[in-house]
């Protein structure tokens, strides 16, 4: 019977050694030379007639060795399972194994050292002990009332003035390299684009007025735009935005179509139109939906927020070891492509956080007894797929939809993902219901610049 040693390596890794005699492979060996000897094909034998003399000379080497190795690793793998021990990964080959010293003409007892990483035990931190704002961003008019003229513009009705005569006024306009007088030279491409006038820089916005359908202008984008709408011009028509001379090029603007957004009336019909579930009929009501939603936009990133904060705590305040000698050699040779020593290094401290956090999260859902039902995977990639669309005008087509999901379904890279995220979402959730969050009103300005530097973050 294989005889099993276990013995502490170093922090959290342990050596287990296996040793096996003649009587606990020779029967499978033989088994295997057997069967081996009624299945091969070897010219000049019928198959199941090759003698098993002739196996042994051929393939015995390999044979025993085969039967050898198969016999320490069950026996690993069954001690592992028996002691209930929690690893990472798989065990790893001593340095000093050498299986070249398995030899079918000396069947004796061989021994081969494993090396085991151990899985750390610690206390999840407490998410009560987070202290975590809870912020509650102010709605204010202002916004209510930017929103308001957002959606009148945005079911508003579009008109062709012949004249430009505001800022609010849409041009569909042709850029054209040229020189300072506005020629054109033979061959010169072309790029369209569509500007509000209102993106012009307030010195160039007066020349505007006035034009119609097919007049010119010649203009420099330095002196015409604004920085912000000078970036994405720049590359757009492109130029190289290091290149200083990019902003004092001259182009030949041609206006190809004026447009204007005729903003809508707060009527019942324009309520309707924006809310047709809803049955809005006053402005009072409309301007509280509007609220309402904008509020829920705010409450949605504060919690979303909170659970990061609760993340954070989690990570950082559970105190936990790891045997990193081990886990490095893992990265090392434990992989199917094996990875350089300044690879493992660059790549570990991000390993060694998603390993500290899986560790977390599934400590979390075993004491916990969180579950992830096959419908909440199939809600989350529901999710995913209207997101793609942003979930407008989708209504009338959630067959499509849901044959869609059904598919992602079969994909076990997707469920798989979907899955984790579920999880995820619902270790967070179980953080923030043990958690005491401080509520915190706030500034939307200064709410925007926290979520901003915490992007940045991460």
């Amino acid at each position: 019977m294989p005889t099993v040693q276990r013995e502490n390596a170093g922090l959290l890794r342990d050596r287990i050694t296996v040793t096996v005699g003649r009587d606990d492979y020779m029967p499978a060996f033989e088994n295997a030379r057997k069967q081996y000897a009624r299945q091969a094909n070897i010219p000049g034998f019928r198959k199941g007639m090759v003698p098993v003399g002739m196996i042994r000379r051929m393939y015995g080497s390999a044979l025993f060795a085969d039967e050898v190795v198969r016999t320490v690793e069950k026996s690993l793998t069954d001690y592992i399972r028996t002691e209930k021990m929690e690893i990472f990964a798989q065990p790893l080959p001593a340095p000093d194994n050498d299986p070249g010293k398995i030899d079918p003409a000396d069947p004796r007892d061989y021994s081969f050292s494993f090396e085991v990483g151990l899985k750390p035990d610690f206390e999840v931190a407490d998410p009560a002990e987070a202290n975590a704002p809870l912020y509650k961003a102010e709605v204010t008019d202002e916004m209510v009332d930017g929103e308001v003229e957002r959606m009148r513009r945005k079911l508003g009705k579009m008109t062709e003035p012949e004249t430009v005569s505001q800022e609010e006024n849409v041009l569909n306009v042709t850029f054209q390299a040229c020189d300072d007088s506005g020629a054109v030279a033979e061959g010169t491409p072309s790029k369209s684009n569509s500007l509000l006038v209102k993106y012009f820089s307030e010195g160039k916005r007066g020349s505007l007025m006035g034009l119609k359908k097919g007049d010119t202008l010649v203009l420099r984008l330095g002196e015409a735009f604004g920085d912000k709408e000078r970036e994405w011009l720049i590359s757009d028509l492109g130029l190289d935005g290091n290149d200083p001379e990019s902003l004092s090029k001259p182009f030949l603007m041609t206006v190809d179509k004026i447009g204007h957004v005729e903003n809508r009336e707060l009527d019942e019909a324009f309520f309707k139109e924006a809310y047709p579930a809803l049955g809005i009929e006053t402005e009072e009501a409309f301007r509280e939906q509007i609220r309402s939603e904008i509020r829920s936009y705010y409450d949605r990133q504060a919690r979303n927020h909170l659970q990061h904060e609760l993340w954070h705590h989690l990570n950082e305040k559970t105190r936990m070891e790891f045997p990193d000698d081990f886990l490095r050699r893992w990265l090392m040779e434990g992989q199917e492509k094996p990875k350089s020593a300044e690879e493992v290094e660059a790549e570990y401290p991000t390993f060694r956080n998603q390993l500290r956090w899986t560790l977390i999260s599934d400590r979390i859902v075993r004491d916990n007894d969180i579950k992830v039902a096959r419908e909440d995977v199939t809600a989350k990639m529901r999710e995913q797929v209207l997101g793609y669309f942003g979930g407008i005008g989708m209504e009338g087509h959630m067959d499509w939809v849901e044959g869609y999901v059904e598919r992602m379904m079969k994909d076990e890279d997707q469920v798989e993902a979907s899955y984790r995220r579920v999880l995820n979402e619902k270790v967070l959730q179980w953080a923030e219901s043990r958690s005491t969050p401080r509520e915190q009103p706030i500034g939307v300005e200064e709410f925007g610049k926290i979520l901003e530097q915490h992007r940045h973050e991460h």
